[in-house]
């Protein structure tokens, strides 16, 4: 292959010519598919590496809270007959949005 000089100044190979077709060989820009993955490796490692550049320890990210000893148990704020429950965050459930809509006071759901 030929090299020539670009604008930049930096050299580039030129594709050679097939000699069967007269077109150029262009099978070196194509890259072997990579096997699908769902990025946790690459997450994982640039959180350890970002931990390494500011000298963060996972003890210091215990010391800090950032791990829950166990997920809290939301208390029932509103029931259907049905047994479907809310715990009164976020937005109204279906179920809930359905009554109210149809004329329904929330507080006739409320727990007490």
């Amino acid at each position: 292959m030929r090299s020539t000089q670009s604008l930049h100044g930096e050299a580039f190979r030129r594709p050679e010519r097939s000699t069967a077709s007269g077109l150029p060989n262009l099978d070196h820009l194509f890259v072997p598919e990579r096997p699908k993955s769902d990025g946790r490796g690459e997450t994982i490692l640039w959180i350890r590496t970002q931990m390494a550049r500011n000298g963060i320890s996972l003890e210091d990210l215990v010391k800090a809270g950032c791990f829950s000893e166990g997920s809290a148990e939301l208390k029932v704020a509103y029931r259907s007959a049905d047994g479907q429950t809310w715990d009164g965050r976020g937005e109204l459930p279906d179920w809930l949005q359905r009554a109210v809509n149809a004329g329904q006071s929330i507080q006739h759901f409320r727990v007490a």
